[in-house]
Order: structure tokens, then sequence, then C-alpha cells
């Protein structure tokens, strides 16, 4: 985070909705807009010596920096020497921390029930001779295999299993072994938990999600202390082009002014759907680690916020899976999670997913919530017929 650059919340208290409102916007001047519209430059003037901020479109824009400081100013309000790198996409964000900070020889612990594209990313490690490993996000299982390694990836909550592990107890274990540690904070957002504040190397999430919220724009970002392992990820956006267009960028950063109102009511929709759908005939394995009775409960709320958008549950059958899902009309079908619209899919259908076929995966939207419970109770009972 640039230290010169505005300040985020109010004085005195932790002011998300104030801080993300206001969260990387530069200092105001007449006549000007708020929140200046996109630059769209490849180059910039540059005569001389090449020293300014801004020399090519590949390296560094003025779009980014707005938005890479608000961003910052969400992940870790009030603290110095951090720094938030944009991308093209989640993708490019969880590729730029892997690939910058392993080399041949070195060893990589995943978690066995993360994202569903880590699959794929473990075959490339493994062909630049990686060693990769793997753990649930479960009851910590991820310290097990941590001896010898050079960087832990976590994700918690998991996607989409939602389990939960106790990220300080993981960083601790992992620091003390030399080990970096990146956690994937999409999930939960800057407003759900804060990994640097839990001891985390890096935060590294998908803007794709619910930080923009529309489902309209792809992105990603990085965000960590800095120092040579941010440089080095820098370094990698740099050679590798994963470089945000500055429309995806200023669209981002004028979404995240609704963020913590988007949270707060996805959230309390989200309670309120995993609560109707506590103890229905035919729904199994019901997930949310808001749920007092959650398995995750205890772990999410001592470094949580806020418990996210997402629920999920398993229906008894692949056919009854897609009968719910085509009665929904609240509901749209379609992967992905965190948007304004409520979405839902059964994750089976990709592969790749350890779940049963019946599996749902639901993402809260920011509909009235007794319509959505109304909507999904209603979808429940058709499916069942």
């Amino acid at each position: 985070m640039n230290d010169s650059a505005p300040k985020g919340g109010p004085e005195g208290g932790d002011g998300e909705g104030t801080r993300a409102v206001r969260a990387g916007l530069p200092e105001p001047v007449k006549y000007e807009p708020t929140l200046p519209g996109p630059v769209f430059a490849a180059h910039f003037h540059l005569p001389g010596e090449p020293t300014g901020p801004y020399t090519y479109g590949r390296d560094e824009n003025p779009t980014w920096t707005h938005l890479e400081r608000a961003i910052g100013e969400l992940e870790a309000p009030g603290q110095d020497g951090v720094e938030t790198l944009v991308f093209a996409s989640g993708m490019a964000a969880i590729s730029s921390v892997l690939f910058s900070q392993l080399r041949a020889g070195d060893t990589v612990v995943l978690p066995a029930d993360g994202y569903q594209v880590l699959p794929l990313v473990r075959a490339q490690l493994e062909a630049y001779g990686i060693e990769v490993r793997t753990a649930p996000t479960g009851d910590d299982a991820q310290l097990q295999v941590l001896d010898g390694a050079k960087l832990l990836w976590i994700e918690s909550p998991s996607n989409p299993g939602l389990d939960v592990c106790d990220i300080r107890r993981l960083v601790e274990a992992a620091h003390a072994r030399g080990a970096l540690v990146a956690v994937d904070n999409t999930l939960a957002t800057p407003l759900g938990q804060r990994p640097l504040e839990l001891g985390a190397d890096f935060s590294v999430a998908s803007g794709t999600k619910q930080l923009t919220g529309h489902g309209d724009v792809l992105l990603g970002y990085v965000t960590g202390r800095a120092g040579e392992p941010m440089r080095a990820v820098r370094r990698w956006r740099k050679i590798v082009g994963a470089i945000p267009g500055p429309m995806e960028a200023w669209l981002a950063h004028r979404s995240i002014a609704t963020l913590q109102l988007r949270v707060d009511r996805q959230s309390a929709g989200a309670l309120a759907v995993a609560e109707a759908l506590r103890g229905r005939p035919g729904v199994s394995a019901l997930r949310y680690p808001g749920l007092p009775d959650d398995p995750s409960h205890k772990v999410a709320s001592q470094q949580m916020r806020r418990y996210g958008c997402v629920v999920s549950f398993t229906l008894p059958t692949r056919a009854r899976a897609e009968r719910f899902l085509e009665a929904l009309r609240l509901v749209d079908d379609a992967t992905s999670f965190g948007g304004v619209r409520s979405t839902a899919e059964r994750r089976g259908r990709w592969g790749g997913d350890a779940v049963p076929e019946g599996f749902i995966r639901l993402s809260v939207g920011a509909e009235d919530p007794e319509d959505l419970v109304a909507d999904v109770l209603r979808a429940l009972a058709e499916s069942a017929r």
C-alpha cells in the first residue's frame, strides 16, 4: 500500500462500510470526478530516463493503482508495508504466487478439497519438477504434510465443501518450518476474514466473485507484505502479462463501494436459506459455517467476521438435483458464486470435485431472504414429486 494514498476508514473505528465506499479514491481535485475514469493507454509520454510511475501499459496503469490501493485498504487496513497487485483473473493471481515462489525440487502443500482447477495446477507444477502434497482442509490436516515444504496453500472456507481450518495455527506451523503461506480468500472476501492479520504472507482471491459481485468482471489479486516474495509476484505478472484491462479494473473499483452492503445482505440470506434447509426430507450434508451446529462453526467464529454467501447440501440423486435446479425461479443455474443474483449448480457435472452426484452449491444473492427461502423450499418440494 502506498503510504501517501488516502486512508479508507474513519479515525478510531473499523468502519468497514465507510472504508469500502472510499477505499482507493485519490485526493479530491476541483471539477474532477471522485473516481477517475479508466485510463486506456498502452504507453505514456516518457522523455528522458524512465523513472516515473507509468512507463508502459503492461507494467502499471493509474486505474490499477486506485483499485490496488482500495483492495489493500480492505485486506490490511491501517497496515504499512503491504501492497496489492491485480490480475486478469483469479487463476492468474493463483498462478502468479505458485510459479513465482516455487522452483524445481521445492515442495508445495495444496488442499485436497480446494478449487476445482487445482488438479490442473498440480499437474503443471509436477511437470516443472515441484513436489506436490495434498491434505484436506478440515481438522487442520495439512499440518501433517508440512515438513520440508516451501509453500503452504490454504483455502478456507474450502470450495465447494465449506470446510474451515485454523489459519493462524497453520501459519505458525508453516513459518516455524520456513515455509511461506498463501490463503485463498475468495469465498470469505476481505470483509469475512483478513489472512494477513492471521499471519499469512499472501492473501489471494478471484475478484470475479463477491468482491465485484455483479457477474460482469473477470479479475484476480494478490495482497502481501512488501519484500522479495511480492517483488517476485510482480515480476511474474510482467513476464506473463496476466494483466486486467482498465475497464475491468474501473468496474471492479466502482463495485467495491457496495461490498459491505452486498456481503451483509448475502450473508443474512445464506443463513436464512441454511436454516430453512436444516432437517428437510431429502436434504443431507448441509454445510454453512454460520450454522451453530456446522462442523466448521467454532473455528470459523474465531477468525471470520462474516460467514459468506455459499450454502452446500446434497440431494439423494442426480435426477433429484436436476429437477430441483430446474424448478427454481429466483436462482439461476450457473457456475461461479458471489453475485447479487442467486445461482446454484450441481457441482458433479464438471468432474474434478469429490462430491456426490446430487451435491448442490448454492450462492445466495441480494434478493429478499424470505422470497429466496420460499423459492428454494417450493423447488425442493416440486423436485420430490
